[in-house]
């Protein structure tokens, strides 16, 4: 994030000083940050505090003769390469959803052409209400980037979806609307750095399908024009500062994958869960560590034409405890499994949908029932099922099958590196 300037909006609830959190980590990662607090913010959170963590004063009014004798709040809304909301609240996202400009913050979000990301918080049934939804669902319609709030007990004792986001998982999203630093094949230490580009210019609209009998290329650049989403890799779940729990994936098929569709000249954006692997040339990658930050990133990476969904995510996660877990006579400690956010059910059966959604299922039994199964619940087009009782994990060669909606075509053994060319060439014939 060298260089990159982010303007933060603080709204008004319970969650704003995890902003204060949000803040710090940003200006760790080297973002600069120009703070926005609503008048509702303002009881959760001092401008002082807020300015001291950001380095920058604070904005809070329209009304400052000094700051718009130049239409300052015009300059605000569009010198920024990303603008985020956290938290976004039920009031304020329903104020940008119906274009209100009655203070700083909203008319800030009516006035900018630049990338916004929304991180809600709010009572469980706030959320869940018909006005939210409908809110939400126009605001994403209009390209803004609403996360999905973490499930939990709220501040006011219910349960449900409505906690603010892990500062990791906003973070992460962050991290995936900002412009990429890996362009034309430039790799991770490069000193050399591409031609700046508006943030906007890095997500554009899916393609529009082809026309019929208009088939793209299958040799090299056959995918020029689209845009790639891949996940690869486990994700870790922190049960102390020790001990996390996890899986064997390498993410080796996945970066195969990445690979092999930024050679058919697809702009791919890789999610990454903690995996020593080299990126591959011209690759976007997004570094993530818990499923909850990996749904982040993936959905900061929407819209696509293509999603790849390889990664091994966490099917649960725990509380984690403060401090490392020790052995006691009273027995291990009892650990309360909580579900992770099912990422491929959320792209394949969400809006913006991918013109293309595959899924993996790695299964140790009835391995076809299983990824037929898969394919109707999660809403892909196909899974790639490969059975891992066998050692699978780590090694350089598989034996996979394609399930669709058509069928099941058995791909035999081969290595990961000649799935991932024999797979994009799959893509680009069905796209």
């Amino acid at each position: 994030m060298h260089g990159k300037s982010i303007l933060l909006i603080v709204g008004g609830g319970i969650a704003a000083f995890k902003a204060l959190e949000l803040v710090r980590e940003l200006r760790r990662a080297g973002a600069g940050i120009t703070p926005v607090l609503t008048e509702n913010g303002a009881r959760f959170v001092t401008p002082l505090s807020l300015a001291a963590l950001a380095g920058a004063p604070v904005r809070t009014s329209l009304w400052n003769l000094e700051d718009e004798a130049a239409m300052g709040h015009i300059e605000l809304s569009r010198s920024a390469d990303l603008i985020v909301v956290c938290p976004a609240t039920a009031d304020l996202m329903a104020r940008a959803a119906t274009g209100m400009a009655d203070d700083l913050a909203t008319t800030l979000l009516l006035a900018t052409d630049t990338p916004v990301l929304m991180a809600p918080a709010m009572n469980v049934r706030m959320w869940q209400h018909a006005a939210t939804v409908a809110n939400v669902a126009t605001l994403r319609a209009r390209g803004v980037t609403v996360l999905e709030p973490d499930d939990g007990e709220m501040a006011c004792g219910e349960f449900g979806p409505g906690r603010l986001p892990e500062v990791a998982a906003i973070v992460a999203a962050v991290t995936a609307l900002l412009p990429s630093r890996l362009r034309e094949g430039l790799g991770v230490g490069s000193d050399s750095r591409p031609t700046p580009r508006h943030p906007a210019q890095d997500f554009p609209p899916p393609t529009p399908p082809a026309a019929e009998g208009d088939r793209r290329s299958t040799g090299r650049g056959g995918l020029v024009g689209t845009r790639a989403l891949v996940t690869a890799g486990p994700t870790h779940e922190a049960i102390d500062p020790v001990r996390y729990i996890g899986n064997r994936s390498s993410g080796k098929q996945g970066f195969a994958i990445a690979a092999a569709l930024g050679r058919a000249g697809a702009e791919v954006t890789l999610v990454a869960g903690p995996v020593a692997l080299a990126t591959p040339p011209g690759v976007r990658r997004v570094d993530v560590v818990t499923a909850r930050e990996m749904a982040a990133a993936v959905s900061a990476a929407l819209p696509c034409d293509i999603a790849v969904m390889v990664a091994a995510v966490a099917d649960w996660r725990v509380d984690p405890a403060a401090g490392k877990l020790k052995k006691h006579k009273g027995g291990p400690p009892d650990l309360a499994l909580v579900e992770n956010p099912d990422i491929l059910a959320s792209v394949g059966h969400g809006t913006p949908r991918p013109r293309l959604v595959i899924g993996f299922a790695a299964e140790t039994d009835d391995l076809l029932a299983n990824a037929a199964a898969k394919l109707a619940k999660k809403g892909a087009d196909w899974i790639v099922a490969n059975d891992v009782s066998d050692g699978v994990f780590g090694e350089d060669r598989t034996h996979v099958h394609l399930v669709s909606h058509k069928g099941v075509e058995d791909w035999g053994g081969a290595s990961k590196a000649e799935v991932a060319d024999r797979m994009v060439a799959r893509i680009i014939d069905a796209l």
